[in-house]
This record gives structure tokens, sequence and C-alpha cells, in this order.
């Protein structure tokens, strides 16, 4: 079926936590879920931050394959006795579930993918503190979207995005430019950039702002983030 173009790109930006489901070592081969917070980095792949001692982390050093779920968050419709109930409007959210492979990474706490993380998910900083815990990249081999009735099928990992990521350098730059714009009202923050949208905390509430077709260079980036802070001037 048909889903809508960029639409699984969309979600990953939009939601912070998913659930993980690992093979567990004991028992083993058992499906072994746990949530998590996630973040993604340049090329919209997952993101986690686990502690060395956690078991989902054990489970993924025996083996790297893994399943992530992750749902878009909104408001329940229908009181308790009335049409409409907390299980219909889970299933009427855009959801959708990737497989594949998690790899761990050697990047430190000033590496670009850990600033990158801490914006989306600024309290994980106490936990890279610690010493004990390691990022990990979720290579996607294949995913399932569900955005409502008509707008679901599979979609090989390779399709998310097909145009050249943003580089480090690039997207600090435009960060850098957008926080020293003096139009920027208090409680607007840009957390990251790429050549579909922009995500923002606005007043602590993150959201996304699409762009109706990719912006394919920094001049024109630019100019969109100059417009979402137009936008939020009020």
């Amino acid at each position: 079926m048909k889903i809508p173009a960029h639409a699984p790109l969309h979600l990953l930006h939009q939601v912070s936590v998913g659930a993980l489901a690992t093979h567990a070592r004991e028992p083993h081969g058992f499906p072994y879920p746990t949530l998590l917070p996630f973040a993604v980095d340049a090329r919209h792949r997952p993101v986690i931050l686990v502690s060395r001692l956690a078991e989902h982390t054990r489970n993924l050093q025996g083996d790297p394959r893994a399943g992530l779920l992750i749902a878009q968050s909104g408001p329940l419709s229908g009181q308790a006795g009335q049409a409409g109930s907390r299980g219909e409007d889970a299933l009427s959210a855009a959801r959708m579930t990737l497989l594949g492979l998690f790899e761990p990474t050697d990047a430190d706490a000033q590496s670009p993918l850990a600033r990158r993380y801490l914006r989306y998910q600024p309290d994980a900083a106490r936990y890279l503190e610690l010493g004990d815990f390691t990022f990990w990249v979720m290579h996607v081999e294949r995913l399932r979207y569900i955005g409502g009735f008509g707008a679901m099928g599979w979609l090989d990992g390779n399709d998310i995005d097909e145009l050249e990521p943003l580089a480090a350098g690039d997207e600090d730059a435009l960060i850098d430019a957008f926080e020293a714009h003096p139009a920027r009202r208090p409680g607007l923050e840009l957390l990251g950039v790429d050549r579909y949208g922009v995500d923002l905390a606005v007043d602590g509430l993150r959201t996304r702002f699409v762009f109706e077709e990719p912006q394919t260079d920094t001049p024109s980036l630019h100019a969109v983030l100059i417009d979402c802070i137009e936008r939020h001037a009020a």
C-alpha cells in the first residue's frame, strides 16, 4: 500500500522513546523488550545510549539483530464508558517497526554524534559522565510503517533517505546562527537540522517543522531557519 512521502523519516524525528526488542541470552532466544530513549543521527538512524551492564546491551553483544518500535503520541480521545478508548487511540497513531543491526561506536562526549544526541536527550549528560555508557547505532535493514488506513507497508532501510546527509560542521554553523539571531525568542531551541525538516524545542516541547521540499544547500536551510524564528516570534 502507498506510504506518504518521507512519513517514516519524519516519525523518527518526532518520537523520543521506543521499545527495543533484543534476543535474550537467558532464556536463550526469547524476545526481550525494553523501553528506552533514542535520537537519530545525520542519516536518520536510531541511536541509543546504554550501560555496558544493561541486559539489552549484553543481548546485543551476543546478537546485534534487534527490532525497534516507535509510535506517535497524542491526546487520548473518549472517556471511560464512552466511544473511544486508549487501545483505539494507540492503534490510530502512526507507528513503525524497524528491523536491523546495532553496532557500538567509540564516540565520546565531544563527538558530533554525542553533541547531537544530547540536544535531543539532554538528561543523558549525567550518564555520559559515569563513563560506563556507550552509543549504539542501528543500521536499519527493513521497516514496517503504519500511518492509518491505506497508508502502510514495508520499506527497505536504504529507502528512508537517498540524499547526502548534512555535514556535522554545517549543522553546527546553522545552529550557531540560529542561536545568535536577534529575533529568536527565549524558549526556542534548535535541536537538529536535516534536508527534510527542522527539529525544535518550543518552551520545552519538541516539535518538527517539515519542509515542503527537500533543501539541498546550506543557504536554503539558513533561510528556512529564519522563517522558523519568525513563525515563533510571538
